[in-house]
């Protein structure tokens, strides 16, 4: 869903892919110290229940996704090695801030609105993993020569998600904001899975020589 907003924000960060390339930093080096970044603010802050402050450090990494293929494409170099980082990294930035939710509710000082804080490691946990099964399940479709995008909840979809509602619910300590979330990407997660299933699926139906 959030896609279609994709275009708008790289025009927003244009002006400083640009300066980067003037500066003679490349697309890849974005891509790494925006990982860095994101998976620092989110491993360090999340666990210590610095959500708010936590949230705008990673936000202010995660535009480098945007900020590097543009530069990529602006250079003229858009590369298989920079397109399999770029994804790599995507990866672990997701499971750490999700990483770093599920690390908060290990403490003792983790605090749930709506039942126990326990319930919401684990559901920090089937985000994690379920978050890097739709991906994984689109990669593996595309290296089969078939599609398998779409879904209901998409990376960007997911990311944003989290990112809002968990700064929200430190800015105004209301942690049900958080554990709504947590819950509604557990399942909507789990549907995109079985949506991109059924994706491929028909493919092969339609085509028996896929």
């Amino acid at each position: 869903m959030l896609e279609r907003f994709r275009q708008f924000w790289t025009n927003i960060w244009a002006p400083l892919g640009d300066l980067f390339l003037r500066l003679g930093i490349t697309p890849n080096q974005v891509t790494v110290v925006g990982t860095l970044g994101v998976s620092g603010g989110a491993l360090f802050f999340f666990p210590r229940g610095q959500f708010f402050v936590g949230v705008m450090v990673v936000t202010a990494f995660v535009f480098s996704d945007l900020i590097d293929g543009y530069m990529a494409r602006k250079l003229g170099k858009a590369s298989k090695w920079g397109a399999f980082l770029d994804s790599t990294l995507d990866r672990v930035g997701d499971a750490a801030v999700f990483g770093g939710i599920m690390l908060y509710y290990t403490t003792s000082d983790a605090e749930a609105d709506l039942g126990d804080p326990r319930m919401y490691l684990y559901l920090s946990l089937a985000c994690l993993v379920l978050g890097n099964l739709t991906s994984y399940a689109r990669a593996r479709a595309e290296s089969l020569g078939m599609t398998a995008k779409g879904g209901i909840a998409e990376r960007s979809d997911r990311l944003v998600a989290i990112l809002v509602m968990t700064g929200f619910a430190g800015l105004l300590d209301l942690p049900f904001l958080r554990e709504i979330t947590l819950w509604a990407l557990a399942i909507a997660s789990l549907i995109t899975v079985f949506q991109r299933m059924r994706i491929v699926y028909n493919q092969t139906v339609d085509d028996p020589a896929l």
